[in-house]
């Protein structure tokens, strides 16, 4: 029966293919030899040209073909280095390969692909590798520790901490930049979110680049806010996340609305009560969204529950204010008036928040400079939280931060690989 024959490209360059067998097991086995008549000598760094014979063969797994796995038979060429004293021989460098490693890169690469959406353990099994072959390839293909050389521009930074263990204090940072174009990379995880810690990553940025971050984004954590500030000056702006400020202040209306609505529960009969059921959500709509029924209810609402009515509008008016195109001043002193209604008022549930905004006034108002947030580190972390659960949990922070890598990378560094060839 004649079988039909097709050529598919081997997407490894500088060789010459010498045959392709199919062992025992249906594996694809292809024999080649490099095309490249030069190496760099390993002592003394110059091309060099004089062959001295071939080094021991080695088979390297590649990209499959039609489902079957694909493996290459070389023998690496020695050259004789005729400068140096001794006349030492170098094994030849492929550009394919990397040293020690029991794959092509392309294969590798592909290995990184499949890890994106997957765990270590599913692409082993998948692949019928060893759990360490595949770590190995993460060892040799991604950093464990920032690449400061990879920065050219920081400018904003955003600093938020990830539990690596839901229900424990097991805490890390997680430190990303946003380039002027909107770029995001991933910087450090850092083993804890002690203000120490984060004064040690400052610190450990080059300095002409420290100078290139222009904000740092965070929640409203000490450690954070004072590491930030300590290290890098009152030239940087450090602006408090603008959705941690709103949750703050919302804080104080969804426990007023609790209150009353236990109180109402009690006061009202049970058909008046069944009208306001769902105000939980309404009240945590902005008001221009309202649809007239909904608008209606609230009304209803207020007209039991005055104080939330007022609490409402005063949680209104501070999101316009945020909403408002002010500069920094402007916007400070709108949060000073603001404030000073609340303490005219005989409203309490925002007293919690008052005593935030006066400890934290510069880096809230600080949103009004370029209306920065923390959106692209939360966007990270919930990525990051897809990860860890997917993986059953990462405690290792120098592996957490390569699988975050791989994950935000994949779509700009890794090309598809294209098939293998006979």
């Amino acid at each position: 029966m004649n079988v039909p024959i097709i050529e598919i490209q081997l997407d490894i360059p500088d060789v010459r293919v010498l045959r392709t067998e199919i062992d025992a097991q249906g594996d694809y086995v292809i024999t080649v030899e490099s095309t490249q008549e030069w190496t760099r000598c390993h002592r003394c760094g110059r091309v060099i040209h004089r062959v001295h014979g071939h080094d021991r063969e080695i088979t390297l797994r590649h990209l499959p073909i039609l489902g079957r796995p694909v493996y290459i038979h070389i023998c690496p060429k020695r050259f004789e280095c005729l400068t140096c004293e001794g006349r030492p021989t170098t094994t030849q460098t492929l550009p394919w390969h990397a040293p020690r490693s029991p794959h092509t890169r392309a294969y590798e690469t592909s290995l990184l692909l499949q890890l994106v959406d997957s765990t270590v353990a599913e692409v082993s099994r998948r692949e019928g590798l060893g759990y360490e072959a595949v770590m190995g390839t993460i060892d040799r293909s991604m950093d464990t520790d920032v690449d400061w050389n990879s920065f050219q521009d920081l400018d904003t930074l955003g600093l938020d901490e990830i539990s690596l263990k839901k229900g424990h204090q097991n805490f890390v940072t997680i430190v990303t930049s946003r380039s002027p174009i909107g770029q995001i990379r991933l910087v450090a995880v850092l083993k804890d979110r002690k203000k120490a810690t984060v004064k040690a990553f400052f610190l450990s940025i080059p300095k002409q680049l420290r100078k290139t971050i222009r904000t740092v984004c965070s929640d409203l954590y000490d450690g954070f806010i004072n590491g930030a500030r300590e290290i890098l000056g009152q030239k940087v702006h450090i602006v408090a996340d603008r959705f941690h400020v709103a949750k703050l202040y919302r804080k104080g209306l969804d426990t007023l609305r609790k209150k009353e609505m236990k109180r109402l529960k009690k006061a009202l009969s049970q058909d008046d009560y069944q009208e306001l059921r769902g105000v939980m959500w309404l009240l945590r709509k902005k008001s221009d969204r309202l649809t007239a029924d909904e608008q209606k209810k609230l009304k209803t609402l207020f007209k039991h529950s005055p104080a939330l009515g007022a609490a409402y509008i005063m949680c209104e008016q501070l999101t316009h204010i945020l909403d408002e195109p002010l500069s920094r001043t402007e916007g400070e002193n709108k949060l000073r008036a603001w404030k000073e209604l609340i303490e005219d008022s005989a409203l309490t549930c925002f007293d919690s928040f008052l005593v935030t905004l006066d400890a934290h006034m510069e880096e809230i108002a600080n949103y009004f400079i370029e209306r920065k947030n923390s959106g692209f580190v939360e966007g990270l972390n919930n990525k990051i939280k897809i990860i860890t659960r997917r993986c059953y949990g990462i405690f290792n922070i120098k592996h957490l931060f390569q699988r975050i890598t791989i994950s935000l990378e994949a779509d700009k560094n890794f090309a598809f690989p294209t098939m293998s060839c006979v």
